[in-house]
């Protein structure tokens, strides 16, 4: 079996993780593979592949933290291939199995035990200075908001065309379910199950005495605008990544995507669980 690893390159047990895994399948008979960058981050040079060029997988396992999950989200671009989290990290709220056991784990995640869960995603479309600026695809949200400069900016929010509220504010979030429990959840959101069909609009820091949370249904369209060009200096960030902002934003539309992110559960614990383990001190 063909088996992409996708490690913390920064943390030290993920590197030694990835090392040992990648030695056990090879002795096992099965094809382990990991990004160039990754392969020859870790010394692994000759395991390596472009992106893109990964092949028909049968399984990724993530080792590290939730950020290393959304990167093995980013790095399959929409193929559905099964995401196996392992916590290395500090939150691990999206991970399937711990450290401790990570052999066993990944030999349960290819003999096909363990619960799928299916996670919705966001399609992202942005225009920048009159262009297309590209439509990217997110399981946790979409943010909006101030760039370098700091400075707060004015957003507006549409849903199908109706302008829904404007706010000076450090920006906007548009999260899924998942993402619910990340960004949005530091800024005041709620916490959404899994398997709630929409998105979440969140305010950051809004200068007002009035601003609530809005979950929405999934067949809208959230469309976020910087509509006064004196606090127009915005720039987007997709799942924790900055993208370049050097053209002034006309506009992002948000939607539900069409593609599902595949989470391996292997720890026997439901989203109900985890979520009082993590938040509420269980």
């Amino acid at each position: 079996m063909r088996v992409l690893i996708v490690p913390n390159s920064d943390n030290g047990h993920a590197v030694e993780a990835a090392r040992s895994l990648s030695a056990h399948l090879a002795r096992q008979g099965h094809e382990p593979l990991l990004a160039e960058s990754d392969a020859v981050a870790i010394g692994l040079d000759d395991r390596g592949a472009a992106v893109g060029a990964f092949g028909e997988l049968d399984l990724v396992v993530a080792l590290g933290g939730d950020g290393t999950i959304l990167k093995a989200v980013h790095l399959l671009d929409g193929s559905g291939v099964p995401i196996l989290g392992v916590n290395l990290g500090r939150l691990g709220f999206l991970a399937g199995a711990d450290g401790d056991g990570l052999i066993p784990a990944v030999e349960k995640a290819l003999a096909g035990e363990g619960v799928i869960e299916r996670r919705r995603t966001l399609e992202v479309t942005i225009r920048l200075g009159g262009r297309a600026g590209g439509v990217h695809h997110v399981l946790n949200e979409v943010f909006v908001g101030r760039g370098p400069g700091g400075r707060a900016v004015n957003m507006a929010v549409a849903v199908n065309g109706v302008e829904l509220t404007r706010a000076v504010c450090d920006g906007m979030i548009v999260a899924t379910p998942t993402g619910s429990t990340a960004y949005a959840l530091s800024a005041g959101g709620p916490v959404m199950a899994p398997d709630v069909a929409g998105m979440l609009v969140v305010t950051v820091n809004p200068h007002t005495l009035v601003s609530r949370p809005v979950v929405l249904g999934p067949g809208d369209v959230v469309t976020l605008t910087a509509p006064d060009p004196a606090r127009a200096g915005v720039c987007v960030m997709v799942d924790g990544d900055t993208l370049p902002c050097r053209a002034a934003l006309d506009r992002v539309d948000v939607r539900v995507g069409p593609q599902e992110v595949a989470l391996v559960r292997l720890d026997g614990r439901g989203f109900y669980e985890t979520a009082r383990d993590t938040f509420f001190g269980g």
